[in-house]
């Protein structure tokens, strides 16, 4: 779950990032524009082809916690590549669940390891559509522990607490929006 919160988070800074830096573009074609903003697939803007999963977060305000712990954690260049990712990220309601100072906790430099844990708790390398998602499935996370998909009504939750809030195709895997922060077991 610390994973997928640094992944997520990670993604989210990433977004930010490139909005800041806006200012270095460059034409690639008569239909396309290309900004270079950073280093890496981060730092590609497009606005024709699907976004990648940091870039349709920090699109997002209702990800923007998630985003900044991407950033922060240093994710947003491995949450932009290829991937296939399923990355189950938090929106800013569910952060606000955690204990007060948790998450500003979280985004010193000294907790940067476990910012990285959460948000990889997060991440699923691979994409796992909801119509495959059956109960009692286990998927690895990237921190290397485990979540559990669990049907109630009829719906899958992580865990058996996080609820899916919303599904979002991305260039490089899938982003399930959901109302919970998933905390490794």
């Amino acid at each position: 779950m610390k994973r997928s919160i640094l992944i997520l988070s990670v993604v989210g800074f990433a977004l930010l990032s490139c909005k800041k830096n806006e200012s270095a573009a460059t034409e690639n074609s008569a239909s396309a524009t290309t900004e270079t903003v950073g280093h890496g697939q981060e730092g590609v803007q497009d606005e024709e082809s699907n976004p990648n999963i940091v870039q349709l977060a920090a699109k997002n305000p209702d990800l923007s916690t998630l985003v900044k712990a991407v950033q922060t954690a240093g994710l947003t260049t491995s949450l932009s590549n290829a991937g296939p990712f399923t990355v189950f990220a938090p929106v800013n309601a569910a952060f606000d669940k955690l204990p007060k100072g948790t998450v500003e906790d979280l985004l010193k430099p000294e907790n940067n390891g476990k910012l990285t844990d959460i948000l990889g708790h997060h991440t699923y390398v691979g994409v796992i559509k909801e119509d495959q998602m059956s109960d009692g499935q286990n998927l690895g996370m990237v921190d290397g522990k485990n979540i559990t998909i669990k049907m109630v009504d009829g719906k899958p939750t992580i865990n058996g607490k996080a609820h899916i809030l919303a599904t979002v195709p991305a260039s490089n895997g899938i982003v399930y929006a959901i109302d919970e922060v998933v905390v490794p077991e």
